[in-house]
Formats: C-alpha cells, structure tokens, sequence
C-alpha cells in the first residue's frame, strides 16, 4: 500500500480512536458482488484475520447470508476498482464503516465481531 493510502488510514484511526492495525495488500477481502451496482451505502465489518483473509467483509444493499454472497478479492485490487474503501481497511477487527455517496460516514467499534470470532476457535 502506497504512503497516501496508510496516512489516509492513519488518519481514519485517529478519528475513530482505533489502533492502526496495518493490513497487507495481499491479504484478501469478501466482497460482494452488487457493489458493482452502485448501490448505496456501502457497509464493512472486520473480523480477525485468519489465513490469507484480512478479515473484511464488504457490501452493499441487503445483507446475506448465502455461501456465495461474498467473493474473494485481494485489497491490492481495490486500488482499481474501489479506491475509497482503502482508508478504512488498517481498522482493527471489531470495526465496521457504513459510506455512501454524499459524504456520509460512520465507524464503530463492534464487539460482537470480536466474540463470534473466538467462539469459533
């Protein structure tokens, strides 16, 4: 990730008074599919990450629950496609971001994230 990136997510950690939790862009997100749509407001949620998944889960419109609802994407992509998620991704787990169009954003911290997650282990 290049240096505007992480001091955008600098930045973004700062507000929000979250560690900055520095995410490798080879890592992978789930993502859905009708982001493509433009669909509004754009929602994201971070677990822990695990394997080779940076724990960010990506959508928009109506959430599912379906095997297939999230499809992988390495965040080296998201520089082309989605430049304006990037920000948000050094978030700790236990985050979620909501964005729309107009400017709107709002992240907070979830700690039910973080208990569904150690429940699985």
């Amino acid at each position: 990730m290049d240096n505007k990136y992480i001091n955008e997510q600098k930045h973004i950690c700062e507000k929000y008074s979250q560690d900055f939790s520095d995410t490798s862009k080879y890592l992978k997100i789930g993502i859905s599919d009708n982001i493509k749509s433009g669909i509004m407001p754009i929602n994201g949620l971070r677990h822990f990450p695990e394997g080779d998944t940076s724990g960010w889960y990506i959508w928009t419109g109506e959430y599912s629950s379906a095997d297939d609802f999230f499809k992988p994407m390495h965040i080296s992509h998201l520089e082309e496609y989605y430049p304006e998620l990037l920000k948000y991704l050094a978030l700790p787990a236990g985050n979620r971001f909501l964005i729309d169009n107009n400017g709107y954003e709002d992240v907070w911290f979830d700690e039910g994230l973080l208990v569904y997650d150690t429940q699985k282990s």
